[in-house]
């Protein structure tokens, strides 16, 4: 299914620590909006669609935040990387350095771990696709709001960039939905969720 290239998708090059950046980009690892959450729900999804190309969709997507999900994790390695202990209490990290000192963890920014509840995964194609446009949005604000947040180039760069890829993910999910809305035969509504029998 997968060949994996051993790169980011898009470079992080960051060279100053700053923890309580990572305080705050870590919810875009495992938060409500994050990349853990929009790849497992995707790749969920994908099996109860009606149409390859649909499928082939939230392969492509999915997969694509796993590549998210690396960056982000690359971004807070970098981040906390070599930080000292004043960095760390300066910084207001030092409940997160208590569970994971500088390990990768996914979590929200207010400290909640990571839950499949932030995503859901229906069996119904209209309701899932819509469920990915509107989580798509809110990754884009997400990551809008963190670059209200952060000045520093070099962590404004990847951001910038994963915060462009959810405009385009949006579109494509537009497409997709589309393409299942143009295959409904409107007299039959299990054309919207092929995973039951058509009634004899």
């Amino acid at each position: 299914m997968w060949n994996y290239e051993k790169k980011l998708e898009y470079p992080v090059k960051i060279h100053n620590p700053n923890p309580a950046l990572a305080k705050i980009i870590v919810s875009q690892l495992g938060g409500p909006h994050g990349e853990l959450g929009a790849s497992m729900r995707y790749l969920s999804q994908r099996y109860s669609m009606p149409n390859n190309k649909v499928i082939g969709l939230l392969t492509d997507i999915g997969t694509e935040e796993l590549a998210h999900l690396e960056m982000v994790s690359a971004i807070l390695y970098q981040l906390t990387k070599d930080m000292s202990i004043d960095d760390i209490k300066k910084a207001g990290y030092d409940t997160y350095f208590v569970d994971h000192t500088a390990g990768v963890y996914p979590q929200f920014a207010s400290g909640t771990p990571f839950t499949a509840s932030t995503f859901s995964s229906t069996g119904d194609a209209i309701a899932d696709l819509n469920e990915d446009l509107a989580a798509e949005q809110k990754a884009r604000l997400s990551y809008d709001n963190l670059l209200r947040l952060i000045d520093d180039p070099e962590v404004r760069d990847p951001i910038k960039y994963l915060r462009e890829r959810e405009v385009v993910h949006y579109q494509r999910f537009g497409e997709g939905l589309r393409s299942v809305l143009d295959q409904l035969d409107s007299k039959n509504f299990y054309a919207f969720n092929p995973s039951f029998d058509k009634k004899k």
